[in-house]
């Protein structure tokens, strides 16, 4: 058996009577994580270390905000602040700034401050913090202490929630009250756990992933075919983004807010888009195991210094979420039956996936391949895919090695799929004709 999550977006249907008790706990979600943020910074600049979220947790447990949401919505907030301070702390790019504060200030004409507002933070309650009564479609979510009219209240805010006809909401195990700036309402994500059968694999075959900057991913099957997924939404995003946050005068202010959570939907979009179409060529191809490469060391080069990709491949290399797109990738392998197995990459784009001659001076261009030995010409990315489809580092692995008389046009004239945002990943060509 296989567990599987399924987050279901829903509408609130008594909108009027709840939305006031939401507003409250998103903005008390707000001030928690803003008075977590202070601690943190304070610590960083007296002892030069970043708490953790248990040591956020110790701190705080007894603090007023702390209280102003359930103690497991509260620790949940600490969490994600932890999370984003360890990702600012172990990023390489010196425009990265350490997580803001989530609030907007205002000013007079003499420049003193009138008063402040807070976003609407979502907040998620954990299994003990709700009750679900999936025969009316409600759900009880559970106040924090400063909400309640007196301390032994026993007090909750009763959601009714409207679904689509075909979804069955069962086994809740988190519920996330979002606030959606669009629409200006609040909505629920209910994330649920589903078991199901583990089906077989779809066959015998083996498929090799290689990700990187340029082309995000390259493909390569045991069919002796290829495809190519340019990062060019990601680019994009990547460049427009940042550039429209620094123009915000408060970089933790609700457009900058506003701002950061779209970019992240974006990017988490394209991920799953990308996957959901990997894993369905795999299945029309017969593909039992997927090898992705292991990035862990990508930063590094041989020495162990900081490898440098230059101004916009650093920026691109430390944005991107490799490691997120993995697990996202193996996810939905599994639910296909197909395993997912990253590999060591070493020397995979030094290598002649036709020959097996390693030379880095053959990958003359950035995206050509030419091998002195055996005269092949291969997309850079490609071959690097199909080294790590024969797991070149790993001789007892597979019993297939490169051979000089492997046909090589698959490897030089690969199908390129480009990312629309509404409907997917679609052939290159289709894309282009579609264009007016």
């Amino acid at each position: 058996m296989l567990e599987v999550h399924r987050t279901h977006r829903t509408k609130i249907r008594n909108h009027t009577q709840v939305a006031e008790s939401l507003d409250r706990h998103g903005w008390s979600a707000s001030k928690l994580w803003n008075v977590a943020n202070y601690y943190a910074r304070q610590q960083w600049e007296k002892i030069g270390e970043i708490p953790d979220h248990e040591e956020l947790k110790r701190e705080l447990k007894d603090h007023d905000k702390y209280r102003g949401l359930h103690s497991q919505s509260s620790q949940r907030v600490l969490e994600e602040l932890a999370e984003a301070f360890n990702s600012w702390y172990s990023s390489d790019d010196d425009r990265d700034n350490p997580p803001g504060y989530r609030k907007e200030n205002y000013y007079d004409d003499h420049g003193r401050r009138v008063h402040e507002e807070h976003p609407r933070s979502t907040v998620t309650w954990k299994q003990n913090g709700f009750r679900h009564d999936s025969k009316h479609n409600r759900v009880r979510l559970s106040k924090g202490a400063n909400h309640k009219d007196h301390p032994r209240a026993r007090e909750y805010i009763l959601v009714e929630y409207e679904t689509r006809p075909d979804v069955e909401v069962e086994n809740i195990q988190q519920v996330r009250a979002v606030y959606n700036n669009a629409k200006e309402r609040w909505e629920l994500h209910l994330v649920c756990t589903k078991d199901v059968e583990t089906p077989a694999p779809p066959g015998d075959e083996t498929a090799g992933i290689d990700l990187g900057i340029s082309n995000f991913a390259a493909v390569a099957y045991s069919t002796e075919e290829a495809d190519l997924y340019p990062a060019n939404r990601l680019k994009q995003d990547g460049y427009y983004f940042p550039k429209e946050i620094s123009k915000c005068d408060d970089s933790g202010g609700e457009r900058a807010t506003r701002l950061h959570h779209k970019w992240s939907e974006r990017r988490t979009h394209f991920f799953h888009a990308l996957a959901k179409h990997i894993v369905q060529r795999c299945v029309e191809k017969g593909v039992g195991q997927i090898n992705v490469g292991d990035l862990d060391g990508v930063r590094e080069a041989d020495d162990g210094e900081s490898k440098n990709w230059g101004r916009h491949g650093n920026l691109d290399l430390h944005g991107w979420g490799f490691d997120r797109f993995t697990s996202i990738l193996e996810y939905k392998a599994k639910v296909e039956g197909i395993d997912v197995e990253e590999v060591d990459e070493k020397d995979t784009s030094k290598t002649c996936s036709v020959c097996g001659k390693k030379d880095e001076r053959q990958r003359v261009e950035r995206g050509l391949y030419v091998c002195e030995s055996c005269d092949a010409a291969c997309n850079a990315d490609v071959n690097g895919a199909e080294n790590i489809r024969l797991d070149i580092t790993d001789s007892t692995s597979n019993s297939e090695s490169p051979s000089g008389d492997r046909s090589t046009g698959w490897l030089a004239q690969p199908g390129v799929y480009l990312y629309d945002l509404t409907c997917g990943f679609q052939p290159q060509a289709e894309v282009v004709d579609s264009k007016p």
